[in-house]
């Protein structure tokens, strides 16, 4: 029987380490990445899979019924077909600006992605999902499974929307559901309007480093190779309806995240620019990622003082990858990959 994954958000930060990963350790499942391409989609990050014979690649939109029903169309019906559903709006800077394409992405395109699954039967939906359902913590405690949910952010209330949905279509349906929910990630591919490859890449050119109010925000850094070890876990062996947290045990403010990464490149940290807080400004978040540990057998491979190196070397050698994305031009990309903006099928 033919494993088959459907990915949404596959060229996407998370998501397209996630397919890197499968690739290379289920080289026999059949790949489908859906992606709409929007800023932060780039089929660059995809080049070293492109010839696999078990990847497609499928352009649409999960907030359009007809998208989706053409990504399921390529799963085929030879064998059982799983979703792992990171296809998200997710920076809460342009939620702020704006909220409906988080509502449409987020909160449609997951029901959307629901309705379609239930219809032909897959086997496992996993959702992909984030700690900042949660809220805020004080100086103590950490975010459980069972944490109230408490979104202050309209990217957050979307997400806690979506969780929702999934959640329903588990106690209604009996459908199968996983939710994973995880701390901030780092790592290869990530789009330049997040902190850390933000933070490089203005550093090299030695450009100011923005920082939010007086920097002192906590977050739990979670690596994006061990985040998509434990979504691969959960996928196989977790159990449906249920929720699993996934943290990296690396508490830190982001003002130290700056001048660790200054102090690496040898830059000084008068670069740094204290800019007015971002309204609705989460303090803290932190996971207690002991369920998936007790359950699953899941644990973090790398520790802050490992991977954060590892992912500034990443970028210090990928100065056309990082170019091409700040300036726009990685969207040339698919047309010059698939000869046209029509949909890939």
């Amino acid at each position: 029987m033919t494993n088959t994954l459907l990915v949404t958000g596959g060229a996407g930060f998370i998501g397209s380490n996630f397919i890197e990963m499968l690739v290379a350790d289920r080289p026999d499942w059949r790949i489908i990445n859906m992606d709409a391409l929007t800023y932060a989609g780039n089929l660059e990050n995809l080049t070293q899979v492109e010839g696999h014979p078990g990847y497609q690649f499928v352009k649409g939109d999960v907030a359009i019924r007809e998208d989706v029903a053409r990504a399921f169309d390529a799963c085929g019906s030879d064998g059982q077909v799983s979703v792992v559903h990171f296809a998200a709006e997710s920076h809460v800077d342009r939620s702020i600006a704006g909220g409906l394409p988080f509502v449409m992405a987020n909160v449609v395109g997951t029901q959307n992605m629901l309705d379609e699954s239930r219809a032909r039967g897959v086997h496992r939906f996993l959702h992909v999902s984030t700690d900042e359902v949660y809220g805020s913590l004080g100086k103590t405690g950490f975010f459980t499974e069972e944490t109230n949910l408490a979104p202050n952010s309209p990217y957050s209330a979307s997400k806690c929307g979506s969780d929702m949905l999934v959640r329903a279509a588990f106690h209604t349906h009996d459908f199968p559901t996983l939710i994973t929910r995880c701390s901030n990630n780092y790592g290869p591919y990530q789009f330049p309007e997040k902190l850390i490859p933000l933070i490089i890449a203005n550093a090299r050119e030695n450009k100011p480093l923005p920082v939010y109010g007086d920097g002192m925000q906590i977050r739990d850094w979670l690596y994006v190779q061990d985040h998509c070890e434990a979504i691969l876990c959960v996928l196989e062996g977790g159990k449906p309806g249920d929720v699993y947290n996934i943290g990296g045990h690396n508490e830190y403010p982001n003002i130290e995240i700056v001048k660790r990464i200054l102090k690496q490149l040898d830059k000084p940290e008068s670069l740094i620019t204290y800019v007015k807080d971002r309204p609705g400004h989460d303090r803290r978040y932190a996971i207690d990622a002991g369920k998936i540990e007790r359950e699953l057998g899941w644990t973090p491979r790398y520790t802050f003082e490992q991977a954060l190196p590892k992912t500034i070397e990443w970028y210090l050698s990928q100065d056309e990858w990082l170019q091409r994305v700040r300036s726009g031009t990685y969207r040339e990309y698919y047309a010059e990959q698939y000869g046209s903006d029509t949909p890939s099928v």
